[in-house]
């Protein structure tokens, strides 16, 4: 029998490129880059289920076509009429990739506004995932619908993980970050909050300081992501320092923490402790940002072991 990780989030059409005006479609989004590392990486037991709710229109088909093709489980994926899948362009300039984001009449805001559905998409889950940008695109009431949902599986013996990936674009204000983020450590099991994000919010001295906020809001086990410098592990047991794997050349980072998040969630359920498991998603974001893209060829994880 099967045991299922269910993630929670917004899938998006991507428009990237931009050379001479053109342009290539994917699609990507921070919990779907999740769970595509989740799946490639658990054993064949494991079936990894993903939750969001996508328009009626030609392109939210292709997306859900996707999704299930790189073996993801589709049937949490809600089809509301009317609306349409959140887009964004990435551009190159100084160096850099910026984005644009298009998500007003993005069906994902709606992922969390029907209660018995949401409850059946994590009713069988030993894993939920989720993210600060899951909660962002809700209302706050679906906000509280979702953030009860998770905690009555947590309740119920599931792990859950949160990644608060701050997105300030999509914020009212610095309160509404700071209340949501928290309520959602309250009923996480391992929250992975990237350090230099949380600094303009909480005003943290220092990894360690994170740390010890998100333990004393009610998770167990913190891993404070801070870039090419060492992550910070941090549980009731001890706390490490682990470091990333050192790369000749990086060709884009798009996706390194979501890559990071797959391989240390994969590995935790593979039974690896805590420490280990921060050196599994090193590796995992180590061959990543070696490829172009937030999702590269499942064979090229290989080079993560």
């Amino acid at each position: 029998m099967s045991r299922t990780a269910v993630s929670i989030g917004e899938a998006m059409i991507e428009m990237s490129g931009g050379e001479d005006r053109t342009y290539r479609q994917g699609f990507a989004g921070d919990t779907l880059n999740t769970a595509y590392y989740l799946n490639a990486l658990l054993d064949a037991d494991w079936r990894v289920r993903y939750a969001t709710a996508v328009g009626d229109d030609l392109y939210s088909r292709q997306m859900v076509e996707f999704i299930g093709q790189t073996g993801i489980d589709t049937g949490a994926i809600r089809t509301i009429k009317g609306k349409r899948a959140g887009l964004y362009m990435i551009h190159q300039a100084d160096g850099d990739r910026h984005f644009t984001y298009w998500r007003d009449t993005s069906a994902a805001k709606l992922l969390a506004d029907d209660a018995t559905a949401l409850e059946a998409a994590l009713e069988d889950a030993e894993l939920i995932y989720f993210s600060g940008i899951t909660l962002a695109i809700l209302a706050p009431e679906a906000r509280e619908r979702l953030v009860a949902a998770v905690g009555a599986r947590r309740t119920a013996g599931a792990m859950v993980a949160f990644d608060p990936n701050v997105r300030p674009a999509l914020w009212a204000d610095n309160q509404s970050v700071v209340h949501a983020l928290t309520e959602a450590a309250k009923v996480s099991s391992i929250v992975l909050p990237t350090h230099a994000d949380e600094v303009p919010y909480f005003g943290d001295a220092d990894d360690e300081a994170t740390a010890r906020r998100y333990l004393a809001a009610g998770c167990e086990e913190v891993v404070v992501k801070n870039g090419a410098d060492p992550a910070l592990v941090v549980t009731g047991e001890g706390e490490w320092r682990v470091g990333a794997r050192k790369v000749a050349s990086v060709v884009d980072a798009t996706g390194a923490g979501d890559s990071f998040n797959g391989g240390y969630l994969a590995a935790r359920l593979g039974g690896a402790s805590p420490e280990h498991a921060a050196r599994a998603g090193h590796a995992t974001a180590s061959v990543v940002i070696g490829h172009h893209g937030a999702l590269i060829p499942k064979e090229a994880l290989g080079k993560a072991g």
